[in-house]
């Protein structure tokens, strides 16, 4: 399903971030949040926030919101854009079918294989019992 570009709607906020970077780290806010408010979106149909709500209701706040981070690049520019592209490819995951499930059976050989498997194993376990003297 192609999406149209929902950039105008997303909104970006930032917040100091830990890992690499050393003093950098405590200096400058490079952590990268996106927020995108699903439910009031104009640029998606219905259909579409019906998909989302219900694929990413785990990701989503109360409000419909939602809300993702990134934080291990030293430049807020790549956590910006590491974000968006976690972003859209979160909503492409979200709307692919999945594969359907063809049942199977095991074959005979493998079949025969685990039974002849168990009866090793049994037979091991039986040789470890005490044998007692009549």
């Amino acid at each position: 399903m192609k999406l149209p570009d929902l950039s105008p709607e997303i909104r970006y906020q930032f917040a100091r971030s830990g890992g690499a970077g050393g003093q950098n780290v405590n200096k400058v806010a490079t952590k990268a949040e996106l927020r995108f408010d699903l439910r009031n979106s104009t640029l998606l149909t219905a259909e579409q926030k019906v998909v989302l709500e219900q694929k990413l209701a785990s990701k989503l706040t109360t409000d419909g919101e939602l809300v993702l981070t990134h934080q291990t690049e030293r430049t807020q520019l790549a956590n910006r854009e590491k974000v968006t592209a976690k972003f859209y490819k979160l909503l492409q995951k979200a709307f692919e079918t999945p594969k359907a499930r063809r049942a199977t059976k095991p074959s005979k050989a493998a079949v025969a294989e685990r039974i002849a498997d168990k009866k090793r194993k049994g037979d091991v376990k039986a040789n470890r019992r005490r044998i007692d003297p009549d």
